[in-house]
């Protein structure tokens, strides 16, 4: 190793800015115009056009080439093992949404048959999802409240709920802002805009959806206790429901206590069980599908509606419904809700499938899940499903039971559409309360991720913080207001860091041309002279005066207090010019004869003053000769950042220490150019490609002028 540190290297070269750098490796000006771009984007040919149909519609690239052999039977038994999970969170994530259970089941089937056409990912399992249900369930209810179906019922001498009005036109609600959020989708995936999603970073994502988690938790409590709180809307809502909720406790329904507990201690054992004899079942316990099968055959034999007045599903028709083309009317209503939908639906599923395509080595193109999503939703809609995504637990029991392609979603839907048409109706007896308990049961995974907060204490604590205002700002406010309210607290972080960088001087690594930050090192060392200032951050409006009082502080110089007193010396220089011109004009008149001796005399004091100034004007000793700006970390200068360089080549090239740049990158270099940083006084050659070359310049220039400074002494004595 000592052997290896030891070997060294020489490389022969002149020290190059990039004047000569343009010149020796002959720099190409030909740029493309924008209009040539236009027309070669148009330009449609065979090729092309096969590729731009197998990228829109990818089944028709990979269909054809299924192996049967290979895929079908783990493709049979997954689509079966997630079809029998949509059968359950379908109709439980419909409560979520607050329209018929029903509906859950329709939202399982249109939405999966166009993404297996249209979508990229082979794993993931779309379809209803608790925080989208939660979102669309705080829409439906907004817009469609209890208190607006309320009649009066002759017979009992009370008012009670329209429960088919109601529900048909939360039905409609769900079905527009579905619709408009898929139509949201699409637009921005046809507009190329799915980098979008890097905005949702993954510590904003889990923050989040654990935060609605909390929301969905609330909203399921209804369900459990068999109490009838109103409904909050706007911020503290969650917390005003919870308070009330707090305050109905009393009035219980046991039957539905007794129920919901049953059920959660048996789903948790069941799952526990699956947990635990992960790798000897073939196949998962279906404990879902086992628990709404149970729960019904006993809700139709005890009779728990009738005897202990336990909430069930109720009627549930069977076949399809026509399509419909949602209420025009309410999307000013929903444009927001629907917006937000578009941006947490489509940044769970890229999320999760980037994840698959990674394991499995292929590619998730951002885009085309965009549009892919959209004209799920946009489909779904016009069938009067409610917005889909994709569930962590169902594309996890997807993979885990062999499924290897978007068939085994295709089959899951085959499924659903037999439930539908067949068996739907035999679960008109499900207590309300099994579904709430499926629910808590599918977000112990969301409870998990509070353990990411002494994760990223130990890693990040600033993602630790978006994590943590991600959660309480989803938990006050609705998930829509908290998701627009986390991003933008996401992005005021990122903004707080740039403004906020490392300041740095670095130093030489002996015997090598690598340099390093002074401070973090024991064995590097400054240069003599010369100063090399980096930031961490990139130089524009929001740091740049940040950015000058730094290199101010590191380098030692205060620039101000310099300036100052060399504009001090110019105006006393002036005025003394000034004075001894109006003494000698003023012996002239007084004596015409002795005018040409008094203006000599004049004359050799005003050079004698001057050479004085300029003897007292040459660079301070104890100042660098030299300051490199390293700018490596910069990658776009604004107008504020490339008046901030210029100012700082003026200012420190008035006090006799000359700024160099190195480093710069060539959207840096054109930034410059266009901002004007160059002159007749400035050209390229103040910028270097390393820092090495900039330091060989400089003392360079400080060898020269050393020289030049013992010549001019040798010639005045």
């Amino acid at each position: 190793m000592e052997e290896r540190r030891r070997v060294g290297y020489c490389v022969h070269r002149e020290v190059l800015d990039e004047g000569k750098v343009d010149q020796l490796a002959e720099k190409s000006d030909v740029r493309v115009p924008f209009s040539e771009k236009i027309r070669e984007s148009l330009r449609c040919s065979g090729p092309k056009l096969k590729s731009c149909m197998l990228s829109s519609v990818p089944v028709l690239s990979w269909l054809p080439r299924y192996s049967l052999r290979d895929n079908a039977i783990g493709d049979l038994i997954s689509g079966i093992s997630v079809g029998i999970m949509h059968l359950p969170q379908g109709m439980a994530y419909a409560l979520l949404a607050a329209v018929p259970p029903v509906f859950g089941l329709y939202s399982s089937f249109y939405p999966i048959l166009i993404y297996f056409i249209f979508g990229s990912s082979k794993h993931i399992s779309v379809g209803t999802y608790a925080v989208m249900s939660v979102m669309i369930g705080g829409v439906t209810e907004r817009l469609a409240p209890d208190t607006n179906f309320m009649m009066y019922d002759n017979a009992t001498n009370q008012s009670m709920v329209n429960v088919l009005a109601r529900d048909t036109e939360r039905v409609k609600v769900a079905a527009a802002v579905t619709f408009l959020s898929g139509l949201f989708q699409m637009l921005l995936g046809l507009v190329k805009f799915g980098f979008v999603v890097t905005y949702l970073s993954e510590p904003l994502v889990r923050g989040y959806t654990t935060g609605a988690a909390i929301h969905v938790i609330v909203s399921q409590l209804k369900y459990t206790f068999g109490i009838s709180p109103k409904r909050h809307s706007g911020p503290f809502a969650l917390i005003f429901t919870v308070i009330e909720v707090c305050y109905l406790v009393p009035e219980t329904n046991i039957g539905t206590l007794v129920v919901s507990l049953v059920s959660i201690i048996g789903l948790v054992l069941v799952k526990e069980l699956n947990t635990y004899l992960g790798k000897k079942l073939p196949v998962p316990i279906p404990v879902e599908l086992l628990g709404i099968i149970i729960a019904t055959v006993v809700s139709w034999q005890v009779n728990l509606e009738g005897k202990y007045g336990v909430e069930v599903v109720g009627e549930i028709p069977s076949g399809l419904q026509p399509p419909v083309m949602p209420t025009a009317s309410l999307f000013g209503q929903v444009i927001g809700d629907a917006f937000a939908l578009s941006v947490v639906g489509y940044g769970i599923a890229i999320s999760l499938g980037r994840i698959f395509a990674l394991k499995y080595g292929y590619k998730v193109d951002s885009n085309q899940e965009l549009i892919a999503l959209g004209l799920s939703n946009t489909i779904g809609g016009v069938f009067q499903c409610f917005a889909i995504s994709c569930s962590m637990s169902r594309t996890m029991v997807q993979e885990s039971t062999g499924g290897k392609t978007q068939v085994a979603s295709a089959l899951s839907a085959m499924v659903i559409l037999v439930i539908m048409l067949w068996i739907g109706a035999l679960f008109e007896e499900l207590p309300k309360a099994v579904l709430a308990a499926i629910i808590y049961v599918n977000l112990q995974g969301m409870m998990k991720q509070f353990m990411d907060i002494p994760t990223l204490w130990k890693s990040n604590k600033v993602d630790m913080l978006v994590w943590v205002a991600t959660l309480i700002l989803t938990v006050l406010f609705n998930p829509d207001i908290g998701l627009a309210a986390s991003i933008a607290f996401s992005m005021l972080t990122v903004i707080f860091r740039t403004q906020l960088p490392k300041y740095s001087l670095l130093g030489q690594v002996p015997e090598t041309d690598i340099y390093r930050p002074v401070e973090n090192y024991n064995q590097v060392n400054e240069i003599p002279g010369v100063v090399i200032f980096r930031s961490s951050a990139t130089l524009y409006f929001a740091n740049a005066e940040m950015y000058q009082d730094a290199l101010a502080e590191k380098s030692g110089i205060d620039i101000t207090k310099l300036i100052t007193q060399k504009k001090k010396a110019e105006a006393k220089r002036l005025r003394k010019e000034k004075k001894e011109a109006r003494k000698a004009k003023k012996d002239a008149k007084k004596n015409a004869q002795e005018w040409e001796g008094e203006l000599d005399s004049s004359e050799n004091e005003v050079e004698k003053g001057v050479a004085t100034v300029e003897e007292g004007s040459k660079p301070d000793s104890t100042l660098p000769r030299a300051i490199i700006l390293e700018l490596s970390p910069v990658n776009f200068l604004d107008t504020v950042g490339v008046k901030t360089l210029r100012n700082i080549q003026r200012d420190y090239g008035d006090i006799g220490v000359e700024v160099v740049l190195c480093g710069c990158q060539t959207g840096v270099i054109e930034n410059l150019e266009s901002g004007g940083f160059f002159s007749e006084k400035v050209s390229k050659a103040c910028l270097f490609s390393s820092i090495h070359d900039a330091v060989l310049h400089c003392q360079t220039d400080r060898a020269k002028m050393n020289k030049d400074d013992e010549e001019m002494q040798a010639t005045h004595f």
